[in-house]
């Protein structure tokens, strides 16, 4: 069983996914907003899901489950996806079809279906947040933004967006560092710029929603943000 706790590769992100191909190392257990597809072209990998361990070579993880990788002795293809844009079973049946590669499983997310929003009100307050990521989001504006009472902001969030305000300014405010770090801020800035208080309230946010921190994640790893 491996030990390590790096994770090395090639990582490309794009507005709704990010694509990991690389070893990785053991997660402390997790789980985020994202949905996550492992896919073990070598070896299969053995993870800890929902308290039961599995091995497996194709493993769909679906938004909110909690999990923990235990062993992964070969490089890895990793598929996160944003579950405001992918209905799981659309995700799976694209990823799971494709090509193992970087450039293929790319297009296979470029041309799955996006899901729609169909209240204007949570489009609205989605931009009010994206605006608003790099200072204090306050989701009282948000919610007047939206033409909503905060009540009614906060229920229509748990119902189609699938989590509170706060996580979903969490889950944003990852994607934006990310982001920054890919075009060439440091940390440091790439923290400041996405709202957090400083590069280890980053850290220690990752650590939380990926079972990683910022070193452990970002160290030896190759980056490249896509258009």
């Amino acid at each position: 069983m491996t030990t390590n706790t790096e994770w090395t590769g090639r990582l490309w992100l794009g507005r709704d996914y990010g694509l990991i191909h690389g070893v990785s190392g053991r997660t402390a257990p997790h789980s985020h907003y994202a949905h996550q597809i492992i896919l073990a072209p070598q070896r299969p990998v053995t993870v800890l899901l929902d308290g039961a361990t599995i091995t497996a070579s194709r493993l769909m993880i679906a938004s909110h489950t909690r999990h923990a990788i235990i062993d992964a002795p070969d490089p890895l293809f990793t598929v996160y996806a944003e579950p405001l844009m992918f209905a799981e079973h659309a995700l799976r049946d694209a990823v799971f079809a494709c090509e193992l590669s970087l450039p293929a499983l790319d297009l296979a997310l470029r041309q799955c279906p996006r899901r729609t929003l169909d209240d204007p009100r949570i489009e609205r307050a989605l931009a009010a947040v994206d605006a608003s990521l790099n200072d204090k989001v306050a989701a009282r504006a948000v919610a007047d933004y939206a033409h909503l009472s905060l009540s009614q902001l906060q229920r229509l969030f748990v119902s189609q967006v699938g989590l509170p305000v706060r996580r979903l300014v969490l889950w944003r405010r990852l994607r934006l560092a990310m982001a920054s770090i890919l075009a060439g801020s440091s940390a440091t800035e790439a923290a400041h710029a996405a709202g957090f208080a400083d590069s280890a309230h980053f850290s220690r946010s990752l650590k939380k929603l990926f079972g990683v921190t910022a070193r452990q994640a970002l160290q030896h790893i190759e980056l490249q943000l896509l258009g």
